[in-house]
């Protein structure tokens, strides 16, 4: 896999939305994105340029309030999910660990989360939320057997690919889950995210209600669990917190 090409290329090709902001591989993308969110605006994308990781975040503006606007997540997750469908071999599903893990044949090659201003209510409109998302490209392992519930990009068979590519495809896709929440509602975009979601039984019917949470019914006449989402955005188990990267 040639993921050095991730350090190289200088630029992206984004559509006229977004404003590419770029740091050195050792960068936060995540924490500079929301240190330039509330002068920067919407459609800031701040890139990473690490050799085994593609990092990237987006700035967003929701225009409604917190506890509504969250469900952009579940917008962010689809467009990643895609633009990673959109390269993988045939045979490598992309799937969802609740509610920002990301798994490739099983094995977990990074996640999203997402933050707003702290000192936001649940009820006011947040100026800004930021959207990030970590995929690993490569790792080096002297035995990856040692950790089996993880892999990466190289590992799963992704040839060609660097993190440009996939920060382009996520970009687009984005844009186009974004068209159809607006367009025929939000059932449209929790589609694309709970196809990936797998199933602890069969029977279960899921849902998401107004702000997000994951709602599992256990068959037609089970009762209903609900399973927050903004605890996961905030404290995401797929991050590991010391190296900065997917835990593996």
């Amino acid at each position: 896999m040639t993921n050095l090409k991730s350090l190289e290329r200088a630029e992206l090709s984004l559509p006229p939305l977004y404003s590419l902001v770029t740091l050195r591989e050792s960068g936060d993308a995540h924490g500079h994105a929301e240190s330039l969110a509330p002068e920067a605006g919407a459609g800031t994308l701040v890139w990473a340029r690490r050799f085994d990781v593609a990092e990237f975040a987006v700035v967003l503006e929701p225009g409604e309030p917190l506890a509504t606007a969250r469900r952009a997540f579940i917008c962010g997750m689809a467009a990643v999910a895609d633009a990673l469908s959109t390269h993988a071999p045939p045979e490598k599903p992309i799937a969802f660990d609740w509610p920002g893990g990301i798994r490739c044949d099983g094995a977990r090659i990074g996640g999203a989360r997402m933050s707003w201003p702290k000192d936001c209510a649940e009820k006011a409109e947040p100026d800004w939320l930021v959207f990030s998302a970590m995929i690993t490209l490569s790792r080096n392992l002297s035995d990856p057997g040692f950790y089996p519930n993880s892999s990466s990009l190289e590992e799963e068979g992704f040839e060609d690919v660097d993190a440009g590519m996939l920060i382009e495809s996520f970009s687009r896709h984005l844009m186009v889950h974004f068209d159809t929440w607006a367009s025929r509602g939000f059932k449209g975009v929790a589609e694309s995210y709970l196809e990936r979601l797998p199933r602890t039984r069969p029977a279960d019917r899921r849902s998401f209600d107004a702000s997000g949470d994951l709602l599992v019914k256990a068959g037609a006449n089970g009762r209903v669990e609900k399973r927050p989402l903004a605890p996961g955005l905030l404290a995401p188990e797929w991050l590991d917190v010391a190296t900065g990267a997917p835990a593996l």
